[in-house]
């Protein structure tokens, strides 16, 4: 990540992309990246743009939640547009235990001359969420083989009190096809991490 290290900011800040499936180790990598450039640097999540279940329910986007259509994308490209420009950005984060996501939870302050912004759909080739292909400084998607994301899949939802039957369920008839979305649908990257466990 030596790349990333030795960025300077062309704007207010600069701006590094973490993409990749669900399950594939985006927010471990963000997170390393982020400790290990210091207090220039901070973590964005998109998760915190997730729409509230209120919203998706009528939608039918309840079964869906964490595919594309239900997060406020437009909403997030403009918050990134924001944090290359503008001093002082607040940011909402998901609270994963409540389900819910929470405003101007985080401060992206002035003294930050790198945002590390990490989610799923960050280089995804459809609107709205292809206006972020211009704001990126340098961009990273992990790549993962699809059945080593389905095992780490199962895995999170049997750690979050699932059966394995449930665990599997829920695998496959959301987290797996948004895997296969991101992998078919999104533009090259400047940099892939490839990984296989």
């Amino acid at each position: 990540m030596a790349r990333v290290g030795g960025l300077r900011p062309k704007r207010r800040r600069a701006l590094v992309a973490i993409a990749g499936a669900p399950g594939s180790g985006k927010s471990t990598l963000a997170e390393r990246l982020v400790q290990g450039l210091g207090a220039r640097a901070a973590l964005v999540p998109m998760d915190g743009f997730h729409l509230d279940n209120r919203v998706l329910g009528p939608r039918g986007l309840l079964p869906r939640k964490g595919a594309p259509e239900s997060f406020d994308a437009a909403g997030f490209v403009h918050m990134v547009g924001r944090l290359a420009t503008e001093e002082e950005v607040m940011i909402p984060v998901f609270d994963r235990d409540r389900d819910i996501a929470i405003s101007g939870a985080a401060v992206v302050g002035p003294d930050v001359q790198v945002a590390v912004i990490e989610g799923n759909y960050l280089l995804l080739d459809e609107a709205p969420w292809s206006g972020l292909q211009p704001l990126w400084d340098v961009t990273v998607m992990l790549d993962v083989p699809m059945d080593e994301l389905r095992r780490r899949l199962v895995q999170r939802w049997i750690d979050h009190d699932h059966t394995p039957e449930q665990a599997e369920a829920r695998a496959l008839s959301n987290d797996l096809p948004n895997a296969e979305r991101v992998v078919r649908d999104s533009v090259a990257a400047d940099l892939t991490v490839t990984a296989t466990r």
